[in-house]
């Protein structure tokens, strides 16, 4: 299996196009928050997580590779495309394809929610 979250998480933040859209915290980091974020984070702001890794492609039983999927949500009060075209692009960078996108509303919260989803297959051990 091959844990990619820091990978990911380093990225995003370290990204100057989406350091100058989200902006930073209380704590001076780039608003992109595994999973999910602090309760009075304000918006706009990125959460990521995992949604499935599994072992592929076998060799005498052997894994030779990682599928790996992640979502990348946006959340904002106003537009979330500029925000999504920096995250896609550090994202591709990373080796993933974007494989679905959608744009959500979050009523009880009055919020845009820009869903995207990721795949990479990467070689275990290398």
């Amino acid at each position: 299996m091959i844990d990619l979250k820091q990978e990911i998480l380093t990225a995003l933040r370290s990204d100057p196009g989406l350091a100058s859209v989200l902006g930073k915290d209380t704590s001076g980091k780039v608003k992109v928050y595994p999973e999910t974020s602090p309760e009075a984070v304000a918006d706009p702001y990125i959460t990521f997580f995992e949604l499935t890794n599994f072992d592929k492609s076998f060799a005498d039983n052997i894994a030779l590779k990682s599928e790996i999927h992640f979502q990348v949500d946006v959340w904002s009060k106003s537009n979330t495309s500029p925000i999504a075209l920096h995250a896609n692009r550090v994202m591709e960078s990373l080796g993933f394809y974007r494989s679905g996108a959608a744009d959500q509303f979050e009523n009880a919260t009055r919020t845009y929610h820009k869903v995207l989803r990721y795949k990479t297959t990467q070689l275990l051990g290398g």
